[in-house]
């Protein structure tokens, strides 16, 4: 039985208490955590205390990170390694959990066996899963260090921790250590992780709710900020553990309103970008997706607001160079460029980019240019028209040549998602997949492909898929792992699909289309990009130290060979 609750705070001095907000491993540090800035900036806006720590940036716990893959990468053949740190996350993270959970250590060598073996499909030595082991094992031992260090160092009244599937483990044994050595301090959990995994109307959200209710005294399901305010401030009915926006009569965050993201806490050398967003949720239903789940109802900021927040946040930080953390920048990429070339600013904008009418015209891709527009990520998916119409994605394959080549002519970078082995998805569908890559090789930037990942609910997909079989991938593992993972009784098969993100990672190596995941590698894929576009943007590396005064996109014009797309039986490029 939880027995705190919302009078652990007292309204008349819950602003007094220090809340300290965290981000705990793993988690790819791209960009400082955008989720618990801009939860400080409302927060102390509203009067309270607040101190943001990213772990995430930490070497000792970078460091066992790299050891751990360098292990399985040493032992399983390359031509089995898929999109490797994408799918290895999954087994990390269930690595971790199962660590924090067994009783019998005989246990941890069959299931990390499994876990390895249904998703790189190679049999592992049982020596190299006892040294994965023991990585994790001294993991857990400089976390515990860690987390104490800083509750000792801060002090505060209030733990919150942002959550995401990967960091779900180390946040669990962050919150147990924090009840065990200081049962004062109220904890709080948020973040992605309830999009998804631990959607609410899962089986498995009862259970978690069950496991955690001595050490986690609140969750918070959807956007933050308004709740959190809420729940700090006594404002929430009392005796209830879990809130959703529900519980607040549905009210969202004004963004025009909001305070711009407060990174002052983070070590900003540590991230080659800064970041930002302009609008949040999502006005597109794709069927594997959980955006709209979490965020609600789609809003936006002006692009005057949004250009201006950027400015500011540019100045302050000495950055030029941010990653919006939107779902689509569609909906304001025009009037965001238009904004920034009537400012005169120089800045730079990565960020997810739909495939829509507006990218198929070269006029509009080469004002986002001299806007700022750096890199578009693109959810391509599928090269099938058949599997692009099961997916709700509404494009045609024609807009998605256009789309690319159109952004490449301008020198933007373009990333494309690829989703493999989407329910009914053929070998022939896959094979219009590598046939549409191969068609665009010069136009692509970065290739990045994923498995499809079902989840019991919380996709838009969902009902359409309740007919189908779903069976355990670890059946009787349980209790090790907490949460299950589960896949449908239909094709492709989870080993096909996993042997397609093989063939297509392959495919893509040998075209020369790079998936670029350290810095060193996005350095050789920026030298490849301009190599090939004279319109390309600088490298990544150009924004760091004292070189970070780029303007040419104020200077990009229309090239000659890039004023119409060529027609399908003419070369690209």
């Amino acid at each position: 039985m939880n027995k705190y609750n919302n009078s652990h705070l007292e309204k008349k001095d819950s602003k007094n208490k220090k809340i300290l907000l965290a981000l705990l491993p793993f988690w790819t540090s791209l960009i400082p955590p955008l989720g618990i800035a801009s939860l400080k900036s409302d927060l102390q806006r509203h009067g309270f205390k607040v101190k943001t720590v990213d772990a995430t940036i930490e070497s000792e716990f970078k460091d066992l990170y790299r050891e751990y893959f360098d292990i399985i990468k040493r032992n399983v053949p390359e031509n089995q390694w898929g999109n490797f740190y994408s799918i290895g996350h999954d087994v990390l993270r269930d690595h971790l959990m199962a660590h924090l959970r067994y009783r019998d250590r005989k246990s941890l060598v069959p299931l990390v066996s499994q876990l390895i073996s249904k998703t790189y499909y190679w049999q592992p030595a049982e020596g190299e899963i006892l040294k994965l082991i023991e990585i994790i094992d001294i993991f857990y031992t400089r976390l515990r260090a860690y987390v104490l260090d800083l509750l000792a160092k801060e002090e505060p009244e209030v733990l919150g921790l942002s959550v995401f599937s990967d960091t779900l483990a180390a946040s669990l044994f962050t919150f147990k250590i924090t009840r065990e050595k200081y049962p004062h301090i109220k904890t709080i959990m948020g973040g992605g992780v309830f999009a998804d995994l631990l959607n609410s109307n899962s089986p498995d959200f009862k259970k978690f709710l069950t496991e955690t209710r001595d050490y986690i005294d609140n969750i918070i399901i959807g956007e933050g900020e308004i709740l959190t305010r809420k729940l700090l401030c006594g404002e929430l009915s009392e005796g209830q553990r879990v809130y959703t926006a529900a519980d607040i009569h549905n009210e969202i965050l004004d963004l025009n309103t909001s305070d711009m993201p407060d990174f002052s806490d983070f070590p900003l050398d540590y991230y080659p970008y800064l970041a930002s967003y302009t609008s949040r949720s999502c006005p597109y239903q794709c069927g594997f997706c959980s955006e709209t789940i979490q965020w609600g109802k789609f809003r936006k900021m002006s692009p005057a607001r949004v250009v201006d927040q950027l400015i500011r946040l540019s100045r302050q930080h000495g950055k030029k160079v941010f990653l919006l953390g939107d779902s689509l920048l569609n909906p304001i990429i025009t009037g965001l460029a238009r904004e920034f070339i009537k400012t005169g600013e120089i800045l730079y904008w990565d960020g997810y980019l739909r495939v829509d009418e507006q990218a198929c015209d070269m006029d509009n891709t080469l004002e986002w240019r001299q806007g700022g527009f750096y890199r578009a990520r693109l959810g391509i998916e599928s090269g099938s028209p058949h599997i692009l119409q099961l997916m709700k994605k509404n494009i045609t394959i024609e807009q998605i040549k256009s789309t690319i080549f159109n952004l490449a002519s301008a020198g933007i970078k373009t990333t494309t998602y690829w989703v493999i082995g989407y329910p009914g998805e053929t070998d022939n569908d896959f094979r219009q997949t590598m046939d549409l890559v191969e068609e665009l090789t010069p136009l692509i930037y970065e290739a990045e492909c994923r498995p499809f990942y079902f989840f019991l609910s919380g996709q838009v997909n969902s009902g359409e898929w309740q007919k189908i079989k779903k069976i355990p991938l670890f059946p009787g593992q349980e209790d090790l792992l907490l949460l299950q993972t589960w896949v449908m009784d239909c094709q492709p098969s989870r080993e096909e699909t996993y042997r397609r993100v093989s063939r297509f990672m392959e495919h893509c190596r040998g075209l020369g289309i790079p998936n670029p995941y350290t810095l060193q590698e996005i350095h050789a894929a920026d030298k490849r990009w301009a190599k090939l576009h004279k319109n390309a943007v600088p490298s990544l590396i150009d924004f760091t130290g004292e070189n970070h005064d780029a303007h040419e996109n104020k200077t990009v014009n229309v090239l000659n060979a890039a004023k119409k797309r060529p027609v399908d039986d003419d070369p690209w490029l």
